[in-house]
């Protein structure tokens, strides 16, 4: 193994021990998992199935997402739009910091540690390829894993207006991988109201 290799499995590792920690957890094949860890899982496996040859920053943003969400919960801001949006600002930052954090102590160089918080952080999104590849794996993990959860809990023009905020985010190519994901006729009804 080089060294490069070696520091990305160890940024990996201490991602997954950060992420394990989440008191929060899924139950999978009837198993029980931490909530963070599990989603860091499936950022990874998605990334690896529609962009196979992700850069090295574009694999460790992806992996670091949304590292120890669970210790900024939700209802620490106002339950409002206004305090959503803040809510979703500071954990981006927080998300960039904790990455930087344990990038850099791994021996990561400072360039590739800017690049991953800048894709964290959803700079440039419609400009940068890499940026918009995140952001449609993002899209792609909530529809495979988290749609029909969050769907069973929501009103339907709710659920409608999230799916067309969510399908407006992602590249053409995004949205077509999306349309090969296997959903239940109540699901793909409000699919077909949000893309018309």
């Amino acid at each position: 193994m080089t060294d490069k290799s070696n520091r990305f499995q160890e940024a990996l590792a201490k991602f997954e021990q950060a992420n394990g920690q989440d008191p929060n957890t899924e139950t999978v094949d009837g198993k029980q998992h931490p909530k963070e860890l599990l989603y860091a899982t499936r950022m990874s496996e998605w990334l690896s199935k529609f962009q196979p040859e992700a850069s090295e920053a574009l694999q460790l943003a992806a992996r670091s997402q949304h590292i120890c969400r669970w210790t900024i919960p939700r209802d620490s801001y106002p339950m409002d739009r206004k305090g959503y949006l803040l809510w979703r600002t500071t954990l981006k930052k927080f998300h960039a910091e904790k990455a930087e954090e344990i990038l850099s102590s791994v021996g990561y160089h400072p360039d590739t540690i800017d690049r991953v918080k800048s894709l964290i952080l959803k700079q440039r999104l419609k400009s940068d390829p890499e940026s918009q590849t995140l952001e449609d794996v993002v899209c792609l993990v909530f529809l495979d894993h988290y749609f029909d959860d969050f769907a069973s809990k929501h009103q339907a023009e709710k659920v409608v207006s999230i799916l067309k905020k969510t399908w407006n985010k992602m590249s053409e190519r995004g949205q077509q991988t999306a349309l090969t994901l296997e959903f239940g006729e109540h699901q793909h009804s409000m699919i077909r109201q949000a893309i018309g």
